[in-house]
């Protein structure tokens, strides 16, 4: 049953902070990796691991999600995942050696995995089912400006303290939620109870997406099938992929229950929410990388660039919820989601090494706007044939494939940006010849504006010749960067078609039993 009054937006604010300790780990730690590579004295390649962890963790429990809350009770077992998260903040900010950070932040990234699709469950059971669409408005906001505001308050932290505490401001957050959860949201059956469980398929899926995770973490940093272990992982995610599919599929008691994807609408979704893990992951990825190396931004800049976008996606959701209870098909406002993300690309691959703060509000707006008409019309539209049991799995497998869509998005665009670099570069360099009356004027003026400030012509000739390097290698990760943004918007454009393989279906109605 519903819950209404205060009881219900007291639910809510709680599965909605859970869900957000939840998201913006995902990328606060990022900031933070060279200060904590210099304090634990790591290797950068070592560093990562303490986001690969938290990745590899988080997607494998991600669609087991709904068979853990079936068995152990969805209430119990988003308690146990928030107090575990808790902890676990605790320990990553009291860690003293880089394996004890990787360890713990596994341990984080386990207990994460548990927050989101349960929490989306709760949320759909304490809202009307004629009110979901706003509930599902309500925990995008999460899983949306989670990831964007991430950075922003990671270099916030970093500029007035230490790499702890962006663990340890979990730790009253985690406590307020805990508090919450026990005492307001109701206790649900546990309908898996007495039911053998499924050890083969927690293992195939462990191994499977583990492998697949990993692959898509640490891929383009090992030069991909050049590293045997790369290979090796390749080969162990496909066969695992292929058996722990027959296995779910031919076992009485599966942990994830794939027969929910003959719902056209659900196993067209779950394409779509890869495309919309790719455009937020990726774009969240590219525009920092952007800022900081190529412009020259500090990250608390860069984050305060993205806020904006995330304050315009807030603003939108509850209207976004609003228009779909009043039968606005979800397909409409999706496409026109897809195209803003198109706009928001366009405009950005358009950048200049002159490019200043200003210029990128409107596309980091547009991008916002964009993103809240994504999330829940897609949302909706994946769940809206589901019923009862269904919607705790289906909602564990469709927040999977939005995670595993941003490790994609982030390993595509990075070898495109390795690749298009030496390309451009290379292009370039073509220009670079004293008969290139371009080139020519170029150096005259370089030199002398350098003997201007009183340098020899000697030494004005060698240092012309470093800052035409200089410019050949920021003219090269401009194009590059170019290149990245219409991938990623080409990629969203293409998906529109998509959209309309989906049912067109007005007032989605959940039941309020989502066990």
């Amino acid at each position: 049953m519903a819950e209404v009054g205060l009881k219900k937006w007291v639910i809510t604010f709680t599965v909605i902070t859970a869900s957000l300790l939840e998201l913006i780990d995902t990328t606060i730690v990022n900031v933070a990796l060279p200060q904590i590579q210099g304090n634990l004295g790591a290797t950068l390649e070592d560093v990562a691991w303490v986001s690969t962890g938290y990745a590899v963790a988080n997607v494998i429990v991600l669609p087991m999600s709904g068979w853990l809350g079936s068995r152990f009770g969805r209430k119990n077992y988003f308690l146990t995942s928030i107090i575990v998260f808790t902890i676990a903040s605790f320990l990553c900010g009291n860690a003293t050696s880089l394996e004890e950070l990787v360890a713990f932040r596994i341990l984080q990234g386990i207990a994460g995995g548990g927050l989101i699709s349960t929490a989306q469950a709760i949320l759909l059971e304490t809202w009307p089912r004629e009110d979901v669409g706003i509930a599902t408005a309500l925990f995008g906001l999460g899983a949306v400006v989670g990831p964007t505001v991430g950075p922003t308050i990671g270099g916030y932290i970093l500029d007035i303290s230490t790499w702890p505490w962006i663990f340890y401001v979990n730790i009253p957050v985690g406590i307020l939620a805990a508090y919450c959860t026990y005492t307001y949201i109701k206790v649900t059956p546990k309908t898996g109870q007495g039911q053998p469980v499924d050890w083969w398929g927690i293992g195939l899926l462990a191994v499977a997406v583990g492998s697949l995770q990993t692959v898509l973490e640490k891929g383009e940093t090992e030069d991909w099938f050049a590293t045997g272990y790369i290979t090796v992982l390749c080969v162990t995610a496909v066969v695992g992929l292929l058996l722990f599919i027959w296995r779910e599929m031919t076992t009485d008691h599966p942990i994830v229950n794939f027969k929910i994807m003959r719902h056209r609408s659900f196993s067209v979704g779950m394409f779509t929410s890869f495309i919309l893990g790719f455009g937020l992951y990726g774009s969240v990825f590219v525009f920092p990388i952007f800022c900081q190396n190529l412009l020259g931004f500090s990250p608390l800049q860069t984050g305060e660039l993205l806020f904006p976008g995330g304050v315009c996606t807030i603003l939108m959701m509850p209207f976004v919820g609003i228009f779909l209870k009043k039968g606005i098909p979800a397909q409409f406002m999706a496409t026109i989601g897809m195209f803003s993300f198109f706009v928001f690309c366009h405009m950005l691959s358009k950048s200049t090494l002159a490019s200043g703060t200003n210029d990128f509000f409107l596309p980091l707006v547009i991008r916002g706007v964009g993103m809240a008409l994504l999330f829940v019309p897609l949302t909706t539209l994946a769940i809206q044939d589901l019923k009862g049991a269904e919607i705790g799995q289906g909602s564990g497998l469709n927040n999977m494939m939005r995670q595993l869509g941003g490790s994609f998005g982030i390993a595509a665009l990075t070898t495109l940006i390795h690749t298009r670099e030496g390309m451009h570069r290379n292009n370039l360099l073509m220009n670079v010849d004293p008969n290139n009356p371009a080139y020519v004027d170029r150096m005259h003026a370089f030199v002398s504006n350098f003997m201007s400030k009183g340098f020899s012509i000697l030494d004005s000739q060698t240092m012309a010749i470093k800052a035409m390097e200089g410019t050949v290698v920021k003219q090269s990760l401009l194009l590059t960067y170019s290149d990245a943004y219409w991938v990623a918007g080409m990629v969203m454009l293409c998906s529109i078609p998509l959209l309309y393989l989906q049912k067109f279906k007005k007032n989605v109605e959940i039941p309020a039993d989502v066990h």
